[in-house]
This record gives C-alpha cells, sequence and structure tokens, in this order.
C-alpha cells in the first residue's frame, strides 16, 4: 500500500547573482532583494537584485556582473538627468525673470523718451 507524502511547501526562489566587484557568484534568499550586502568574498557592498531580473546574466557570473553594473550606471545617470534638469528649470526662470526686467527698462525708457520729446 502507497502512502502519499504531503507536498513541500516551497518559499520564495534563491537569488543567484554575481558581485559587481569581483564577479564571485553569491546565492541569498529572496527576501534579501534589493538588499545591499557584502561579498562575501571581497567584502565589498553588492546591490542583490530584484527576483525577475536575477536571470539576466543566464548564470554567467561576469555577465550578471556586468548587467548589475549596467544597472547601477542606469540609476545614477537618471539622478543625474534628475538634477541636470532642476538646474535648467530654475535657469530658465531666471532668465524669464530678466527678460521681463529689461522689457520693463525697454517702456520705462520709451516713457523717458516721449518725455524728452515733449520738453
Amino acid at each position: 500500500m502507497e502512502t502519499a507524502t504531503p507536498p513541500l511547501t516551497q518559499g520564495p526562489p534563491d537569488i543567484t547573482f554575481a558581485c559587481v566587484h569581483c564577479a564571485s557568484p553569491l546565492v541569498v534568499d529572496a527576501a534579501a532583494q534589493g538588499m545591499t550586502l557584502a561579498c562575501q568574498k571581497c567584502g565589498k557592498p553588492t546591490l542583490v537584485p530584484p527576483v525577475d531580473r536575477q536571470n539576466a546574466g543566464d548564470g554567467d557570473p561576469k555577465l550578471s556582473a556586468h548587467f548589475a553594473d549596467v544597472q547601477r550606471q542606469i540609476k545614477e545617470n537618471e539622478s543625474q538627468r534628475t538634477e541636470i534638469t532642476s538646474y535648467i528649470n530654475q535657469l530658465s526662470i531666471q532668465l524669464h525673470r530678466w527678460q521681463l526686467r529689461l522689457q520693463t527698462l525697454n517702456e520705462r525708457r520709451q516713457d523717458l523718451d516721449k518725455e524728452l520729446e515733449k520738453a
């Protein structure tokens, strides 16, 4: 007589990725996604990628490390873009203020020229 064994419950899968500094393969629990952990080999901080992105390297540690590095560069690029856009907006507002001031001064000059003509 066969007995049925209860199915094993599985939690979220482990995340396999590579250190962005030394390309050492790392495996962590899926709960660690998005965290920055110290690499066990080199000790440098390494970002744990999200579960849905872990297959980007297809198991190749160097490719995974490159992928993680590119993602870090994308985040840094977006941060710099936001900062520069803010500067551009601030300078555009300042330029508009100076243009209004110049327009006011030109109108005042015209009024003064008219007043000189009357005299």
